[in-house]
């Protein structure tokens, strides 16, 4: 049932999901506007890209935080999980289609973090881990969050047993490898950029 106090949760949600800490962090460091360099992503990847590990870093801290902050929240607040669920999602839409980039945001990789580690540290550990993994393997950032992406529906199904957190995670997963087909098709033309690599 859509109740007034859902509704407020979800707007905020949503609102603090779209503050765009790459743009954030790149202005207090001095650095250009990530949407104008490298894939052009707002995202800790792309700022790294920038040559300032201290803007990527607080990019990706801001980016998760805001993931976890809205599933914690909802759960603060005495909301049941399936509306935590949703307003993980909500967190996750807004990075996504920031109100404050003109319904232009990022990727939603460090914001979908967030989102698992409010629902189950082990779930957020897990996709981690193969992030990890293939991106030490591959160097390449949007393979290593395509393949955390499919892992993290299973995750969560085994960590919690939870069909409202399954199935949004299963959302988010969709959206995020959706937002990646332009890397997709970088890769296999064999121009897109691995991890570490400079602006132009």
């Amino acid at each position: 049932m859509i109740t007034l106090p859902l509704v407020l949760l979800l707007a905020g949600a949503y609102l603090a999901g779209s503050v765009p800490f790459a743009i954030v962090s790149s202005r207090l460091f001095g650095i250009d506007d990530p949407r104008s360099y490298g894939s052009g992503n707002p995202g800790a990847t792309n700022v790294l890209r920038s040559g300032s590990k201290a803007a990527a870093a607080l990019t990706l801290a801001g980016d998760c935080f805001k993931g976890w902050l809205a599933v914690w929240a909802a759960s603060a607040l005495g909301f049941d999980a399936l509306a935590a669920a949703l307003a993980g999602l909500a967190a996750f839409i807004g990075h996504v289609f920031s109100i404050f980039l003109r319904f232009k945001g990022g990727k939603g990789v460090a914001t979908g973090l967030g989102v698992l580690l409010g629902i189950g540290l082990p779930i957020a550990l897990g996709s981690l881990g193969v992030w990890l993994l293939v991106v030490l393997v591959s160097r390449y950032s949007s393979i290593a969050a395509l393949a955390a992406a499919a892992s993290a529906p299973i995750l969560t199904g085994l960590v919690t047993g939870s069909a409202a957190f399954t199935a949004v995670v299963l959302f988010i997963s969709a959206i995020l490898v959706w937002r990646h087909t332009p890397n997709i098709k970088r890769f296999l033309s064999g121009t897109e950029e691995k991890v570490g690599a400079h602006k132009h």
